[in-house]
């Protein structure tokens, strides 16, 4: 008589939970949002007083960190920066993820001409690099936050179109969509109700994703000098600011932002596809 041995279906989805990388991820995650939220108070220093006479000073008990070509705290910048870098890219997932999840979920469910019309344009967009279309932007309008936000999120919404359109398309062949219409639901109810809260862990996945893009994106723009202005901490921003400092021998006030820039964006990714291997996990 052999013995059968069989895997507890959840035990695998456990071992991915506990995973070093994934725990080590999530944490980093949690504290960059943290010290976003806590920086005007956590901020040892104002990040824009300038103290010519401590340009580029090493590592003190005052200015742990230092201080930039400017003379300026770069502890307290990196705190501040993260507001500015983190709520960036909150906005392009942000205004990105409802219009695609808008613009998905209608051609999904209306078909015909409409799925044509909104499915060529996304190719459209596709067509042209969203990093361009920032610069062309911010050249009209000039730097700031906005302008490439609302560039970005024309850029990262075809996307989470495509993803959305697809994920419809699949529950609405499901039995449960046919009862709700031969029960009287209108369509924007059954969609509301129940279909777009069945893909939200994908969609909410994806954005995830694509907030370490943005990240990344609005970071080489400040990097270009075209984001946010001079004086805002930024973490871009201070890389750029940094070249004066790197070029002189110290290149701490660069490496930093560089570093945190790097790992931010390798932690929202990996966390992102944790979840999107969680769920498609649950789906099976």
């Amino acid at each position: 008589m052999t013995a059968v041995l069989t895997r507890r279906p959840g035990l695998s989805r456990i071992r991915a939970a506990r995973s070093p990388l994934y725990l080590t991820c999530l944490g980093l995650v949690v504290l960059v949002t943290a010290a976003a939220l806590l920086a005007p108070w956590a901020a040892p220093h104002d990040p824009n007083a300038v103290d010519l006479g401590d340009a580029l000073a090493g590592p003190s008990a005052g200015h742990p960190l230092g201080m930039d070509a400017a003379g300026r705290d770069t502890l307290s910048r990196l705190l501040l920066g993260a507001r500015t870098s983190l709520l960036g890219p909150l906005g392009v997932v942000a205004l990105s993820t409802l219009a695609g999840v808008a613009v998905g979920t209608a051609a999904a469910w209306r078909g015909g001409w409409l799925d044509s019309a909104l499915s060529r344009s996304t190719e459209l967009v596709f067509a042209f690099p969203g990093i361009l279309l920032a610069i062309l932007i911010i050249s009209v309008y000039g730097e700031g936050l906005l302008a490439p936000v609302l560039a970005l999120s024309l850029a990262y919404l075809p996307y989470v179109s495509r993803l959305t359109r697809s994920l419809v398309l699949a529950e609405r062949a499901r039995p449960y969509v046919s009862a709700y219409r031969v029960q009287g639901h209108s369509a924007l109810q059954i969609c509301l109700r129940h279909v777009l809260p069945n893909i939200a862990p994908v969609v909410l996945a994806q954005s995830t994703i694509n907030f370490g893009y943005a990240l990344m994106d609005l970071a080489g723009l400040s990097f270009l000098g075209l984001g946010v202005p001079a004086l805002t901490p930024d973490w871009g921003r201070m890389v750029f600011d940094g070249q004066t400092a790197v070029q002189h021998g110290y290149p701490l006030s660069a490496i930093l932002p560089c570093l945190l820039i790097v790992l931010t964006v390798v932690a929202f990714n990996v966390v992102g596809e944790r979840w999107a291997d969680r769920v498609a996990r649950r789906d099976r």
